[in-house]
Order: structure tokens, then sequence, then C-alpha cells
């Protein structure tokens, strides 16, 4: 059925940071349908500079989760593959991040949807602007393509 899509980011600047792209997403392909995957990216940490350059990458799924159960879902995932908290903006073995959840905007003590960096962050935009160029935002009723901080062109 997969009744909802959802975008996931995904991050990784520690250890075999592609390993652990691949990694998670095959984790993630065990309970969702991955519609598509964007290029992977090498971008400069945020906030402390100080550590390795992330791998950064954007997939669609569809999948059953609510989205608790989505966020749940992918946290279980980061304690899998060895993810300790750390620091705010610290290095990570992975990083996942639901951006988009079908057209919901929602906000509680602990997740924000649509996630309020999309717009600010190119490790975000530009993988995201690949793999849907023409999505809308659902809260500002724009394509983040054309109001994202970096313009993607094919």
């Amino acid at each position: 059925m997969n009744k909802n899509t959802a975008y996931i980011a995904l991050g990784s600047n520690k250890g075999n940071k592609l390993g652990f792209l691949i990694k998670a997403i095959s984790r993630i392909k065990k309970n969702c349908i991955i519609e598509k995957n964007s290029s992977v990216y090498e971008t400069k940490p945020l906030g402390n500079l100080l550590q390795e350059n992330f791998l950064n990458a954007v997939i669609k799924i569809s999948t059953d989760y609510s989205l608790n159960e989505l966020f749940y879902f992918l946290k279980n995932i980061e304690k899998e593959l060895g993810r300790m908290k750390t620091t705010k903006w610290g290095d990570r073995e992975i990083d996942l991040d639901i951006l988009l959840f079908n057209d919901l905007v929602y906000s509680d003590d602990i997740l924000t949807i649509p996630h309020k960096g999309i717009i600010y962050r190119d490790f975000v935009a530009i993988p995201l602007c690949e793999i849907e160029p023409d999505l809308v935002h659902p809260e500002l009723n724009q394509k983040i393509c054309d109001i994202s901080a970096v313009s993607y062109t094919h």
C-alpha cells in the first residue's frame, strides 16, 4: 500500500562515510520503498568546522509508517549503525532527517515538518532539487528549488 511519501536526508562524516550511507539505505529498504535517490555530495560541516567533510544525499520513499513511526524507525537505524549522542554540530556516523512527509506541516517538541533547514542548507536543497525539481514547500507554497539558498540547475 505505501500510502505516505517522505523525503529523507542522509549524512555522514565519520568512518566509512559512503558505507554508512549505503547501510542506512539498505535498512530503510527493508520497510519502505525507495522511489528516488540523489547523487552523493561532499559538503563542509556546519557549526563545528574542525571535523571531516560530510557525504550527503536525499531519498524519496513510500511508506506505510506514520510520521512518528518513521521518525523512530530512522532513529533506530542511526543507533544500529553506531551513532552516539554527541555535541550539537558534532561528527556522526549517520544522520537521518525527515525533510518532508506528504504535504504535512507539523511541529512538536521532537519533530518539525517540513524540516526547518531545507531552504537554508545547500547539502539538503541541492540533492532534493536534483530528484524533485518541481517539489512545492507545503508551508511556503513555492517550489523548493526556487526558494532555496542555492538554486539547482540541470
